[in-house]
């Protein structure tokens, strides 16, 4: 799945994370990275304190509780976000996220988020590059939109040419393990709130909503 999804993050909210930015504290983003990431990781990151926590809390709930989300990603479990700044020349080269990452306890990485918190039009350059068998896909968003894409795809963010690129980077451990049966459980999803805003709880709405339910219970893994 590779899904963008628009205003995860309100126009409050982000006016919020602007305020909290100077407050911020950022190194080098090596720090972070894998052994083999850092060969290709040109960013800065923000370090531990106040302003992370409440913007980390921000991120997290505003994708716990956006409709899309839920419905696509069916979280478990999300990291802490990443607040990482790329300025001019920054990048970071192709690269496949941790299979696993280590918080307060595991978490296993099956979809990764970039959500955007930067004016698209406030710098060039920086754009997230995915790489499928069909080619590569290129995205750079609006403030407050993100992108949801496996965890287990190579990707890079593509050097900033001017001004200064800002995002929130997470990852998520489904309920659902499997992509090809969340993917058909988002499909299920849309159908049965389609069929709901033409015809209400109709016996196609119960039949698709019994499916989706009963395809759920059976791939779960809470």
């Amino acid at each position: 799945m590779f899904l963008p999804v628009g205003s995860v993050l309100s126009a409050e909210s982000l006016d919020r994370v602007k305020s909290l930015e100077n407050d911020l504290e950022f190194v080098d983003g090596k720090l972070t990275a894998g052994w083999h990431a850092r060969e290709v990781k040109v960013n800065r990151q923000a370090t531990a304190g106040p302003a992370l926590r409440q913007i980390q809390r921000m991120v997290t709930d505003a994708l716990r509780s956006h409709e899309v989300v839920r419905a696509a990603a069916l979280p478990l479990r999300i990291v802490p976000p990443l607040l990482s700044r790329y300025a001019h020349r920054e990048r970071y080269g192709n690269h496949v996220d941790d299979p696993v990452m280590q918080t307060h306890r595991p978490v296993r990485t099956d979809l990764s988020v970039t959500v955007f918190l930067s004016d698209p039009a406030s710098y060039e350059g920086g754009e997230l590059v995915i790489v499928t068998p069909a080619g590569e896909d290129a995205i750079k968003l609006p403030a407050g939109d993100a992108v949801l894409y496996p965890s287990t795809t190579l990707h890079r963010v593509e050097p900033v040419t001017r001004g200064e690129r800002f995002v929130a980077v997470t990852w998520i451990q489904s309920l659902v393990r499997d992509a090809a049966i969340r993917d058909i459980l988002f499909d299920l999803d849309r159908a049965r709130r389609e069929v709901f805003d033409r015809e209400g709880k109709s016996r196609l709405f119960d039949l698709i909503a019994k499916c989706h339910a009963n395809l759920l219970r059976h791939a779960a893994e809470p």
